[in-house]
C-alpha cells in the first residue's frame, strides 16, 4: 500500500517534493516543479543561497528573479537550510556537485554527506531520485547503504533512483521541459515511480533496465562530446602547425550531409559535465580491470589546451620583443561558454593561473562575471576590468578565451597590439589583420 499511496500522490500531483543543492540543475529543477503544480522544498547548506531565494533574488542567469519571488511569495516553493523539511518531501532529487579530485578520481564527498543527511530524516513512503553525476554503480553501492544505516529497506519502505541531469545553461532551444530524461531504478517500481514523477516537467521519459545504465548513459553522452572536442583541439594544433585555418576545415567538412557532427575547438572544456565525465567513466573502467586509454587520451588533450593557448600568446608576444615577466595581458571572456555566468571548470581560469605564474600582469573583462568568486583551485581576488578602446591600447595582449555575443570585437581587433583568438571569433567576422594569432 506504501507504493501505492506514494504513486497516487505522485501522479494527482498532490505530492511534496524536496530538490536538495539549488544550483545551476538544482533550482531550475525545483522551479519546473512548482511550474507542475507541486510543493516544493529547496535545501541547500549555503544560507547565502537560501537568503537571496527568500528575498525574491536569483544567482542564476537563467532564472529571472521574478520567477523566484512569485515562487516563494505563493508558498509553492520554500528555500531552507532546515535538513529536517526533507522528511515532510514525498520525493527528494539530489542535484549536489560531484567534481573530480586532484587526483582526477570521482570526489563524492557532497553526494555523500547528503545521503548522511537524509537518512536522518528519511521515512517510510519516499522516493529519492539522484541527479548529480556518478559512475555506473554508485547509485546502488554507495548512496543506497547511506540511506539504509538507520533501518529503513529499499523496495519496501522507500524508493531509490537515477536520472541524469541534462541541464545546459544558457541554451534558450532547449529548457529542461524540452529535454527528454533518462530514468532508472534500483528496482522496477523505483523506476516506475522516478517517471511518473519527471513526466509532468520534461517532454518524454526513456525509462531503462537499472540505475546503472541511467548512470553510464549520462557518462556516454558526455564523454562523446569530450572525445569529439578534443578530435578538434587537436586538429587545431595540427592545422596551425601545417598553417591551416581549422575553421575552415571543419566548416568545409560539416557541408557533408551524414556521418559527420561538426564540434568547434577552443580553450579547453569547461562545465558541469565535459571535464568530469570521462574520468568518472575511466575510473570506474579501472574497477573492472580495463584501460579506457581512448577516454583518458581525450581528457589529457583538452586539459592541455589552455597551456596551448598560452604558448601561442607566449610565442606572439616573443616576436613583438615583450617577456611574460613585462606583459599586461587581458582574458576577454572568463566563463566556460558563451552567454552564461557559470565559470565552473572554466579554461578560461586555468589560462589566468598559467599567465599569472608566468610573471604577466593580468587583468579580464566578462560582461557575465564582475568579479572572480574563490573556487576550490583559485583566488585571483579579481574583478571584470573595463573594455573601452583606450584601455585595450594599453595591454600587450587580449585573450579571446569566450566569445561573449555582446562584446565589441571590432574594437578590440581595431585598437589591440596583439589578439590571441581562441575562439574564431575573428574568421567569423571576417577580420584578417596582422595583429590576430589563432590558439
Amino acid at each position: 500500500m506504501i507504493y501505492e499511496d506514494l504513486m497516487g500522490k505522485i501522479r494527482s500531483r498532490d505530492a511534496s517534493a524536496a530538490v536538495v543543492g539549488l544550483g545551476y540543475v538544482g533550482l531550475p529543477l525545483a522551479l519546473a516543479y512548482v511550474d507542475a503544480g507541486y510543493r516544493v522544498i529547496g535545501y541547500d547548506v549555503d544560507p547565502d543561497k537560501i537568503d537571496n531565494l527568500l528575498a525574491g533574488r536569483s544567482y542564476i542567469g537563467d532564472v529571472t528573479d521574478e520567477r523566484v519571488a512569485a515562487a516563494v511569495a505563493e508558498g509553492a516553493f520554500a528555500p531552507t537550510t532546515d535538513p529536517a523539511r526533507l522528511g515532510e518531501a514525498d520525493v527528494v532529487a539530489i542535484c549536489v556537485p560531484t567534481p573530480l579530485t586532484a587526483d582526477k578520481e570521482p570526489d563524492l564527498l557532497f553526494l555523500g554527506d547528503t545521503a548522511e543527511t537524509l537518512s536522518a530524516h528519511l521515512r517510510p513512503g519516499q522516493l529519492v531520485v539522484v541527479e548529480s553525476t556518478v559512475y555506473p554503480g554508485a547509485t546502488r553501492g554507495f548512496v543506497l547503504p547511506l540511506l539504509e544505516q538507520r533501518g529503513l529497506a529499499a523496495g519496501r519502505d522507500f524508493w531509490l533512483a537515477f536520472s541524469p541531469e541534462r541541464v545546459d545553461p544558457g541554451n534558450k532551444a532547449f529548457p529542461l521541459k524540452e529535454i527528454p530524461t533518462v530514468v532508472g531504478g534500483v528496482d522496477a517500481a523505483a523506476a516506475e515511480l522516478a517517471a511518473a514523477f519527471y513526466e509532468p516537467v520534461v517532454s518524454e521519459v526513456i525509462k531503462v533496465s537499472s540505475a546503472e545504465a541511467a548512470e553510464m548513459s549520462k557518462l556516454l553522452e558526455n564523454t562523446y562530446r569530450a572525445v569529439n572536442i578534443a578530435l578538434v583541439n587537436e586538429l587545431k594544433v595540427i592545422c596551425g602547425k601545417m598553417g591551416l585555418d581549422v575553421f575552415e576545415v571543419i566548416d568545409a567538412a560539416a557541408s557533408k550531409p551524414y556521418g559527420f557532427q561538426k564540434f568547434a575547438p577552443g580553450p579547453g572544456v569547461g562545465g558541469h559535465c565535459i571535464p568530469l565525465d570521462p574520468y568518472y567513466l575511466a575510473w570506474r573502467a579501472r574497477q573492472f580491470g580495463h584501460e579506457s586509454r581512448f577516454v583518458e587520451l581525450a581528457g589529457r588533450v583538452n586539459d592541455e589546451m589552455p597551456e596551448y593557448v598560452v604558448s601561442r600568446l607566449e610565442g606572439a608576444l616573443g616576436e613583438r620583443g615583450v617577456k611574460f615577466a613585462d606583459a599586461r595581458v587581458l582574458v576577454l571572456g572568463v566563463a566556460y561558454k558563451a552567454n552564461v555566468d557559470d565559470l565552473r571548470e572554466s579554461p578560461a581560469l586555468v589560462v589566468i593561473d598559467l599567465l599569472r605564474n608566468r610573471g604577466a600582469d593580468v587583468a579580464y573583462h566578462d560582461p557575465y562575471a564582475p568579479a572572480l568568486p574563490r573556487t576550490r583551485k583559485y583566488d585571483f581576488g579579481l574583478t571584470s576590468a573595463e573594455l573601452e578602446p583606450e584601455a585595450v591600447r594599453e595591454y600587450d595582449a587580449v585573450v579571446i578565451a569566450t566569445d561573449h555575443t555582446g562584446v565589441d570585437y571590432d574594437m578590440v581587433f581595431r585598437e589591440a597590439r596583439l589578439v590571441v583568438d581562441a575562439r574564431g571569433v575573428a574568421r567569423r567576422l571576417g577580420y584578417a589583420g596582422d595583429n590576430v594569432v589563432t590558439a
